[in-house]
C-alpha cells in the first residue's frame, strides 16, 4: 500500500504501483470505448479524509468559474496557493517520477511528464444545477508546447447518492452511446487516454442537496510530439449526444476548432481576477 508518515507526508510505494500498473495494464489498453481504467480505494483513506478537510467550499476561495457557452458549470482551482499544504503535496507526488513510471507501465505511453501549472485541472467542483457536456479535451499544452496524454480524477464524494448524478459517462467514437458510466465515489481514481475522441462528461446537471457538491482532482499528464499526422491545436471539443437536435451547438464547436486554447484560457484567467477583485 502507500505508505504516509505524517499528515504533511505522502509518498506512493513504487512496488505497490508497479504490481497495480502491471495486474491492470491489459485492461487499460484494452478497454472500451477508448483506453481506460477504475481503481478503487487507490489511497489510503486518511489522505482522503486530510483532502476532504482541505477542500474549499465555493464561497471560502476565488475558484474560477467555467460556463464555456452553456457547455458546462463548473468551479476550478488550479493556482496552488489557494490549495491547503497536504492538498499541494499530494498533487507534487502525483506530477513526481514515482507516478509517471507508474502511468508509462499501465497505458504503454512512454515519455510522460506532469504539468506543474496544473493548467485546466487541480481541484474541481461542481454545485447543484451544474454539468459538464459529453467533449474531448483540448490536444496541446499552450506554454510547455507538449501533447495531453492522458487524465487523472481522483474522486472525493464521500456518501454519494444515486439520485445527485454526477456519473462520468464514457461515449462512443461515433456518440451513439454512452458504453460506461462510473460513480464519482470517494477514493476511485479514473485514468484515461486523451484523444479528439474520448468523449466524456457528466451532462446532467447535479441534483444534490443544500451543502453538497461533487468533488475532484484532476491531474493531465503530456508527452512530446511524436505524431506526424497529429491534429492542430484545439480547445475542448463538445459534443451533440445521440438523439439530441442541436444544429447549433455543433455548428459552435466547428467554429471553437479553431480557436487556440491559450485564447480560451485567457478568458477564465480574466474571470478568475474579476472573481478575486470582487471578492
Amino acid at each position: 500500500m502507500p505508505t504516509k508518515a505524517a499528515a504533511s507526508f505522502f509518498y506512493f510505494d513504487p512496488a505497490h504501483l508497479t504490481r497495480i500498473a502491471e495486474a491492470r495494464a491489459q485492461e487499460y489498453q484494452h478497454a472500451e470505448p477508448f483506453p481506460h481504467v477504475v481503481i478503487d480505494n487507490f489511497l489510503p483513506e486518511d489522505v482522503i479524509d486530510e483532502c476532504l478537510g482541505e477542500f474549499p467550499k465555493p464561497q471560502d476561495v476565488p475558484w474560477t468559474e467555467y460556463t464555456d457557452a452553456g457547455n458546462t458549470k463548473k468551479l476550478a482551482v488550479q493556482e496552488e496557493t489557494l490549495m491547503g499544504p497536504f492538498t499541494r503535496h499530494l498533487l507534487s507526488q502525483l506530477n513526481a517520477s514515482t507516478f509517471m513510471q507508474f502511468l508509462e507501465t499501465l497505458t504503454g505511453i512512454s515519455g510522460l511528464v506532469g504539468d506543474p501549472h496544473l493548467l485546466g485541472g487541480g481541484l474541481h467542483q461542481i454545485e447543484a444545477g451544474g454539468f459538464l457536456n459529453i467533449h474531448a479535451d483540448f490536444n496541446r499544452h499552450p506554454t510547455l508546447r507538449l501533447d495531453r496524454k492522458l487524465n487523472l480524477l481522483l474522486y472525493l464524494n464521500r456518501n454519494w447518492k444515486d439520485e445527485y448524478g454526477g456519473d462520468l459517462q464514457l461515449w462512443s467514437r461515433d456518440m451513439s452511446h454512452c458504453e460506461r458510466r462510473v460513480f464519482p465515489v470517494a477514493n476511485r481514481c479514473v485514468i484515461f487516454s486523451t484523444t479528439d475522441t474520448s468523449f466524456h462528461g457528466h451532462p446532467e446537471p447535479l441534483t444534490t442537496p443544500p451543502g453538497v457538491t461533487r468533488k475532484s482532482l484532476a491531474l493531465y499528464y503530456y508527452a512530446a510530439v511524436m505524431d506526424q499526422e497529429a491534429s492542430p491545436d484545439h480547445s475542448t471539443l463538445y459534443q451533440a449526444r445521440g438523439g439530441d437536435d442541436d444544429g447549433a451547438r455543433q455548428w459552435r464547436e466547428q467554429v471553437r476548432r479553431f480557436v487556440p486554447p491559450i485564447a480560451v484560457d485567457g478568458v477564465h484567467r480574466v474571470r478568475a481576477r474579476l472573481g478575486r477583485r470582487s471578492g
